[in-house]
């Protein structure tokens, strides 16, 4: 079996890469391991803690022992189904900030600076604003990926913009737009009180196309002849066989099993993978490497009213939420309920929003076990730009077995000095007199932990990673040792083979990954078609005036 491309891995960017290859008239095979993404626990978006705690849908990766968090192995969900991590995650859409594009072109990244990728951000987005407000200037309107927003309700969705306003945040209505600092309004990736996945905007649409195939196996190795990428080893039914790609073979397959494959195939660094008996083809040091994510922890209160979702916590509750889903797609069932949020900046000095609040009207954890209070609200908090650094490596050469993955979560002193500072600041918001109506106490980390040393001990027992893992083929110079892929996404040292996703990222954007990586697949599309990338759009991006001396 054969095609011009084949891609690995049918997540975020490799869905968009198939219906631009696809839409072009090259032949694509797209290769899954996971399957089909059917059922109302993947579509229905109030039931988001579900998919991403159940094997059929997760890799189920975890990681080492994180030393600076007591030591726990925490969750590293990615999506094994159709639209990868996209029919898994929470559904919240975050561009970045403008600021993050030009730190990756100022990095090596040539060509990926906010005025390149704002234009492709623009192609992919079918905005809708709902009379909520925005910057139609800067959004889309008739790209593949629906984005709306939640009916905002709740009254303690409100309560909490209203509070940062009174605690002397602006208001941002389009933090995708042109400024992201405030407080406002979530974007999700949910159409007509569904999920809209990358599978649903993107991939559904290729495979309409006769030259675009889906193949679902699980992949081994980049077959390499000649220092050229020539096809993908895949394991269908215990039978090992071979997808030829003519033109190029396209990694898409996440920041964890793309630098697992390239490593596997003999990329990677040289002693690493001797020590595996694994023959090399390039080496490149990076590969692996520069891993990152968000961490973050819950700030709950109990609510003094039965304002919060809690009233749909048990069975009759959860039976008419899905029922009304199933017959109407609408009701509670049809949002990600992350319908609030905030980007602030930690301190004075720092230029641009370095910390995110998702706010969520009920007291809940990722896994769905709710607060024993009842009614309750929360605010997960974390710092955007962590300087800590992890890697994944190969346990063994086998490529069934699960790669290694260590975040070296909070290794960095900053890292604390910002987590006290974003529950701090939390608190603050919540003391405010647009909470006092609904505020009781504080569950977690509670009233007494008050000094820094209680606040690191809550942090070392509760943050958890919102799962946002990157890095690990960072895009640079071709003279940068520690890149892995060039400005266009192609491996430096092999012919033949590009990697796109959320590994490639220099550094991680600011809030949720989901939008930088179909960002990732719409650029990659363009370069590997040999297209003039689109026309720069230069709108200059909000930043505080008094950023050096005011923290707000």
């Amino acid at each position: 079996m054969n095609a011009d491309y084949v891609i690995v891995g049918a997540g975020s960017a490799g869905c968009a890469i198939a219906y631009r290859l696809a839409e072009a008239g090259r032949s694509v095979i797209v290769i899954e391991h996971g399957g089909s993404d059917a059922g109302p626990f993947i579509q229905m978006p109030g039931a988001l803690s579900f998919p991403m705690n159940m094997k059929r849908y997760d890799w189920g990766y975890r990681t080492e022992p994180e030393p600076h968090l007591n030591n726990r192995r925490l969750a590293c969900p990615r999506g094994k189904v159709i639209g990868g991590s996209s029919s898994i995650n929470g559904m919240i859409y975050v561009r970045g900030h403008a600021r993050d594009y030009d730190h990756w072109r100022d990095q090596g990244a040539t060509g990926w600076g906010y005025a390149d990728v704002l234009p492709y951000f623009q192609r992919l987005e079918s905005w809708h604003s709902g009379g909520h407000g925005g910057d139609p200037d800067w959004r889309g309107t008739d790209g593949p990926l629906h984005i709306t927003r939640g009916s905002r309700e709740n009254p303690l969705t409100q309560a909490f913009v209203a509070a940062g306003a009174q605690a002397g945040y602006g208001i941002t209505g389009d933090y995708n737009g042109h400024r992201q600092e405030g407080v406002g309004p979530f974007d999700m990736t949910v159409w007509k009180g569904q999920r809209w996945s990358a599978a649903k905007a993107y991939l559904r649409p290729a495979l309409k196309h006769e030259n675009c195939n889906l193949v679902k196996g699980f992949a081994r190795r980049v077959v390499i002849e000649d220092d050229r990428a020539v096809g993908v080893e895949i394991e269908q039914d215990r039978q090992i066989n071979e997808i030829r790609a003519d033109v190029e073979v396209i990694l898409s397959a996440s920041a964890i099993n793309s630098p697992k494959l390239l490593m596997l195939s003999g990329i990677g660094p040289s002693d690493h993978l001797r020590e595996h008996g694994i023959d090399i083809i390039a080496d490149r040091p990076g590969v692996g490497r520069n891993l990152q994510d968000h961490l973050e922890v819950y700030v709950q209160a109990a609510a003094s009213q039965p304002v919060s979702l809690y009233r749909y916590w048990n069975l009759l509750g959860k039976a008419y939420v899905g029922a009304r889903w199933l017959l109407t797609k609408t009701g509670p069932g049809s949002s990600n309920q992350f319908e609030s949020c905030g980007f602030l900046r930690s301190r004075a000095g720092v230029e641009y929003p370095d910390l995110q609040i998702h706010f969520l009207p009920i007291a809940v954890r990722y896994d769905g076990q709710a607060a024993a209070e009842g009614h309750g609200f929360q605010a997960h908090v974390g710092p955007m730009r962590s300087p800590s650094r992890g890697a994944v490596t190969l346990k063994s050469a086998d490529p069934r077995e699960d790669p290694r993955i260590f975040f070296n979560y909070m290794s960095h002193e900053e890292d604390w000095i910002d987590f006290r500072q974003g529950i701090r600041l939390v608190r603050e918001i919540f003391a405010q007199d647009a909470f006092k109506p609904f505020y009781k106490h504080e569950i977690q980390p509670g009233d007494a932990a008050q000094s820094d040393e209680m606040l690191d001990d809550f942090i070392r027992e509760y943050a958890e990673s919102a799962y946002h893992p990157c890095g690990t083929c960072k895009m640079g110079a071709v003279d940068d040792p520690m890149a892995v892929v060039d400005p266009e996404c192609r491996v430096i040292g092999v012919d033949g083979l590009r990697v796109a996703d959320s590994s490639i990222f220099p550094r991680i954007t600011n809030g949720n990954l989901n939008a930088p990586s179909i960002l990732v697949g719409e650029k990659a599309s363009d370069h590997i078609l040999g297209k003039t990338p689109l026309p720069m759009e230069n709108l200059e991006p909000w930043i505080h005036p008094e950023w050096r001396t005011k923290q707000r």
